[in-house]
């Protein structure tokens, strides 16, 4: 069983968003929510480490509000993939890998964000299998429950709202476990960041919160890793952060710039999986039975031809 765990500091945001998609779940699970709309809590890591304490299921799954699992059968698919992966300290739907690859084939992931929503990353980073990474994305991560009664979120280094995915997933690494991104299509609502303007004035494209915790991880894990990959960008343990934010900032205006020329030329990226529907005690269900995007069009074609 999974245990779903989800600060919340709008109440309508996760009824519309996580709520709902978890209303026809075919697998059993635990709901943990935690109330944030009085701001009781000063960090994510503190409301998860305190909803994830009193967790029963094999699995703890740590979801941002706005959240769409999208199939009836994901909770049902997700932990049968758990099940089949070795030395599992903690998996995601969205993460980074190290190496000297582009950055699009180093960014693996299936979801889309935003609304409406666009897909993320591009084709380079596409998975069709769980693959191991250094670091995974806050918005949905699973950690099994051995594996948190021995880990939990770091307060003191993520005393924000940021990075506690990517602290836990070095730090579980520390412990000999693996860190994985599963192929598992969800809608995430948010898209992350600030605005161009606001970007230049605070030489960054991220939340002040976000820096804060990025310098306290530099030197948390500057033994044990050079660079930090992250969905939102790569930082070096052993140069200045300022000067890393301006460079940032500088690819930030250039991929908005490159992004919009693409996007004019192109047509935008988007997974494509097979889908099946089906009524179970009356109601209408559907599952994701298998990820196309790998495919050739001429097997994508025979496949929509047999379904006729």
């Amino acid at each position: 069983m999974i245990s779903i765990v989800s600060v919340y500091n709008n109440e309508d945001i996760l009824k519309d968003w996580l709520l709902k998609s978890l209303e026809n779940q075919t697998a059993e699970f635990e709901l943990i929510k935690v109330d944030n709309t009085r701001n009781t809590f000063k960090s994510a890591a503190e409301a998860l480490n305190r909803g994830g304490k009193k967790a029963k299921g094999n699995y703890l799954m740590f979801v941002h509000q706005d959240v769409d699992l999208s199939s009836n059968t994901w909770l049902e698919d997700v932990e049968q993939m758990l099940d089949s992966i070795p030395n599992l300290g903690i998996a995601g739907v969205a993460g980074r890998s190290e190496g000297k690859h582009p950055l699009a084939s180093r960014c693996k992931t299936i979801i889309k964000h935003g609304v409406p929503p666009v897909p993320v990353g591009g084709p380079g980073g596409l998975i069709q299998n769980p693959e191991k990474v250094q670091t995974l994305d806050e918005c949905l991560v699973i950690v099994p429950k051995s594996v948190f009664n021995r880990l939990t979120f770091d307060e003191k280094v993520c005393a924000d709202w940021h990075l506690y995915a990517v602290d836990y997933c070095l730090s579980v690494r520390k412990l000999g476990f693996d860190v994985f991104v599963v192929p598992m299509f969800i809608h995430h609502g948010s898209t992350g960041g600030v605005g161009l303007f606001r970007a230049i004035l605070s030489l960054g494209h991220l939340p002040a919160g976000y820096y804060r915790t990025v310098e306290k991880l530099l030197k948390k894990h500057e033994n044990q890793v050079k660079q930090i990959h992250t969905t939102c960008g790569t930082w070096n343990t052993s140069q200045p952060l300022m000067w890393q934010r301006v460079v940032g900032l500088g690819i930030h205006v250039m991929n908005l710039g490159f992004g919009y020329l693409y996007r004019m030329f192109h047509p935008i990226f988007a997974p494509i999986l097979l889908r099946q529907s089906y009524r179970q005690n009356g109601k209408v269900k559907s599952r994701q039975i298998a990820n196309l995007t790998h495919c050739h069009p001429q097997e994508i074609a025979a496949t929509r031809s047999s379904g006729e």
